[in-house]
């Protein structure tokens, strides 16, 4: 099993985690400014240049997308630390900016988590972690709330324990936000699923 595959993306900047032994990092696009920003050396750049123009550094591998795709360039970088072995993924500078970028960001992060990948969002303000099934304990933090979304078209079996208000054995839709804004009543939350997809989201208020 290899390390992490750190992706900073172009969104709104956010902290980048420093990297470990093993780790890979992808920017993507913007995400290439930021980098140089915060003096992270990525391995890749990932992208079509359209939100960053300016010279990549030697000895960083260039990934150049055409404009007109199917996919994001942060959906290429996911599908290329895939592709390469990688089942653990740390996206950062991933939310705010663009709502649609955003979105399809967070799809593109529940696909990966079907996929077999633990998969997790961080920025200033949130931190987000993808359920496949099993159980995620999250601890309690002062000033954090806790949401739950389903990703797919249904999420089975969804308890939420240790928490202001509970579920048990529930059933959660993507249309219906029944999972928002939950508050901790213990100082950890236990999270379980049987199946679908669910998003769970700290997020500081």
């Amino acid at each position: 099993m290899k390390n992490r595959c750190i992706i900073v993306s172009g969104g709104t900047l956010g902290p980048v985690p420093a990297r470990e032994d093993g780790d890979l990092v992808i920017a993507c696009d913007r995400g290439y400014a930021y980098c140089e920003r915060l003096g992270v050396r990525p391995d890749i750049f990932v992208g079509d240049f359209d939100s960053f123009s300016g010279a990549v550094a030697p000895g960083v591998t260039v990934e150049r997308l055409k404009p007109e795709k199917d996919d994001t360039d942060t959906g290429h970088a996911v599908a290329l630390a895939l592709a390469r072995g990688y089942r653990t993924l740390l996206l950062t500078c991933a939310l705010g900016g663009r709502l649609d970028h955003t979105m399809a960001n967070l799809q593109t992060c529940g696909q990966a988590a079907e996929a077999g990948a633990a998969v997790r969002i961080i920025d200033e303000t949130a931190e987000i972690d993808f359920l496949t099934g099993g159980t995620l304990r999250v601890r309690k933090r002062p000033g954090w709330s806790l949401s739950v979304f389903s990703m797919s078209d249904r999420c089975a079996g969804v308890c939420l324990r240790g928490v202001k208000y509970p579920l048990e054995d529930a059933a959660l839709t993507n249309r219906v936000p029944l999972g928002v804004s939950n508050e901790f009543a213990a100082a950890e939350a236990e999270i379980t699923l049987k199946s679908g997809v669910l998003m769970v989201v700290q997020t500081k208020l």
